[in-house]
């Protein structure tokens, strides 16, 4: 039983990779993940954010006491931690390679080109086997348009793929005009897979203390429905490699989107909430159903259910909509 996989160019031994989360903050849960069968590991993200605070922190620090007697040594903030940006996601990398023998993938979220593409660059001198983009651009302007929002990816993308060798994706949020024309600008402009989708935790409101609060709630086994969708829509159509996200939760969930024509699966929120040897029993489970079913391979059932592969594409489109609503009883 054969369950290799190529992401990114690299290969994977299974395609249950575990994505982004708290959990990649700890090393000793890295290691716990690759011995549980995880081919690869996305790390947590770096956000745009951190970088741009820290560097406002150094300015200010060392530009405060500029005018100050050069004698006055008390002036100079010896107990600052001196940093150009957050050097312990660059460390965390360096100690998570030297760590495991697994693949790992660093994470950028970011909405502006600014300082992080430089970290880009340091993420892949740290050793980063790939890097995923996490854009996050929230047009909250009445006069920006769905056209500036694309050309902000693009152009990110295109900085990023300037400065580093390192294979880059992307991952994407649902919310395009047309996710296929974004997912095809993307890979004409150089990503080497496509993340979908993104879950941005939207807000909440405290009616207790009147305030807008933060909230975050894990993925649901339904939220798998919209990257499979457009994973199947997308299969061949686009060279970029795609990657499924959202509500992978059991070893049918993997082997469904797999069947869309996904390469990998990501598993976030399962992990989470029912713990890192969840991975085991997932990835067992696929292979015990891929036996029974006759698969000899991940690349046998890659694709098999996809929009051009399936009796009725229609099924992925529109004239589902109808159908599906009245046949609900």
């Amino acid at each position: 039983m054969d369950l290799q996989t190529n992401y990114l160019g690299i290969e994977l031994k299974n395609p249950v990779v575990p994505g982004a989360s708290p959990l990649s903050q700890d090393i000793d849960n890295i290691k716990k993940m690759e011995d549980a069968g995880a081919p690869a590991v996305v790390l947590y993200s770096l956000f745009e954010e951190q970088i741009e605070h820290e560097e406002l922190e150094l300015n200010h620090f060392t530009s405060v006491t500029q005018d100050v007697h050069a004698e006055a040594l008390n002036y100079f903030p010896f107990n600052i931690p001196f940093k150009t940006g957050p050097e312990e996601y660059l460390e965390h990398i360096r100690k998570a390679k030297e760590s495991v023998e697994i693949p790992i993938i660093a994470s950028l979220n970011g909405s502006s080109i600014g300082g992080w593409i430089d970290y880009a660059k340091r993420i892949e001198g740290a050793g980063a086997d790939a890097l995923e983009l996490n854009i996050y651009q929230l047009a909250t302007g009445l006069d920006t348009t769905s056209a500036e929002i694309e050309k902000g990816y693009v152009d990110i993308l295109k900085q990023v793929k300037s400065v580093v060798n390192i294979p880059v994706a992307v991952k994407l949020a649902p919310f395009f005009s047309s996710v296929a024309n974004m997912a095809s600008q993307l890979e004409k402009n150089g990503a080497d897979g496509l993340v979908l989708f993104n879950r941005f935790y939207q807000p909440d409101i405290d009616l207790d203390n009147l305030e807008v609060v933060p909230n975050v709630l894990l993925s649901t086994p339904m939220a798998m429905r919209l990257p499979l969708r457009w994973i199947a829509i997308l299969y061949k159509r686009i060279s970029a490699d795609l990657a499924a996200t959202s509500g992978i939760y059991t070893e049918k969930d993997v082997i469904k989107m797999l069947m869309a024509g996904a390469k990998v699966t990501q598993m976030a929120s399962a992990l989470l909430k029912f713990g890192i040897s969840h991975l085991t029993d997932v990835i067992a489970k696929m292979q015990y159903w891929m036996e029974i079913n006759e698969y000899e391979s991940v690349t046998q059932m890659r694709g098999s259910m996809s929009y051009m592969n399936v009796p009725d594409p229609s099924q992925f489109e529109r004239a589902n909509y109808m159908k599906v609503l009245h046949s609900f009883k």
